[in-house]
């Protein structure tokens, strides 16, 4: 069963459709219509919250939709829940550091 959704491939990030235990394997959707994928998550996941698809680095900027969403304000490993406590909003980066 699909549990998390993203958009294209080479996106950093997944959507989950359900709520996601540590140590449960994922597989997500593209929503592109590539291959899906299988992961693990690392951490619980709240349903409609983000997976990270691939690891992160931290200071790199996280793509979703295809465009860039965020920078990690730390490393982010693949699986790991993906929120405000390790990305930062590009929406509100007025520094330019895009």
């Amino acid at each position: 069963m699909r549990k998390a959704v993203a958009h294209r491939l080479g996106d950093h990030v997944a959507v989950a459709v359900a709520d996601l235990r540590p140590g449960e394997g994922v597989e997500v959707a593209f929503l592109d219509g590539s291959p899906p994928v299988r992961l693990e998550a690392r951490e619980a996941v709240p349903l409609g919250h983000k997976i990270a698809l691939t690891d992160v680095a931290e200071g790199e900027v996280v793509r979703e939709y295809g465009e860039p969403i965020g920078r990690a304000t730390r490393p982010i490993p693949a699986g790991a829940h993906v929120h405000t406590h390790n990305l930062r909003s590009l929406r509100w980066d007025f520094g330019g550091r895009r």
